[in-house]
């Protein structure tokens, strides 16, 4: 069995930048002890946008700036970086993304895991729009995985909004931890 960890968007926008919150802060320290004790094989995502963030459909639904290529807010936590560096796991690529679901990851991994006994877990930042939207195209991509995420490394938008997705998640057959 072969086991795979997602870490989502792990960035300091989304920590104590622009869109960060104290839930977000609260996971990090749980976030870099995974990453530091995990078997197996890591990958993530990293939100990516550009300057000109503010004219994209996201940009006018959300207006504000956050996570543009290059900038200080678009950089992993640094803990979560210290993390990444004393693990012993295999650590593979970090896709960047311009919206909320990494195809490109969901197609890596079902590229590289199809037919094989894995079991597939999630973390990071936010529970109630990128964790969810990769849990939800890693599922489809391959539906006989066991996809899970732990929700103590986990943290969403509102408390709220955080449960809403991990039950929304159990409806898709992605485990809660």
């Amino acid at each position: 069995m072969r086991n795979i960890l997602i870490v989502v968007d792990m960035q300091n926008d989304f920590i104590d930048g622009s869109l960060g919150t104290k839930e977000a802060q609260g996971i990090v320290i749980s976030v870099a002890e995974k990453i530091r004790n995990f078997e197996g094989d890591i990958y993530g995502t990293l939100d990516t946008h550009e300057e000109d963030y503010l004219s994209t459909q996201e940009g006018k639904n959300l207006p504000v700036k956050h996570c543009i290529c290059g900038e200080d807010g678009w950089a992993l936590n640094s803990e979560v970086m210290q993390a990444i560096a004393e693990t012993k796991a295999e650590v593979h690529n970090f896709c960047r993304k311009n919206t909320f679901g990494s195809m490109e990851l969901a197609q890596m991994l079902k590229e590289a895991y199809e037919g094989q006994e894995v079991e597939i877990e999630l973390i990071g930042l936010c529970t109630d729009i990128c964790v969810i939207s990769n849990a939800m195209l890693i599922k489809a991509a391959l539906p006989e995985v066991k996809v899970s995420v732990d929700a103590s490394c986990c943290a969403g938008v509102t408390p709220e909004s955080h449960r809403n997705a991990l039950e929304a998640m159990k409806m898709c057959q992605i485990g809660i931890v």
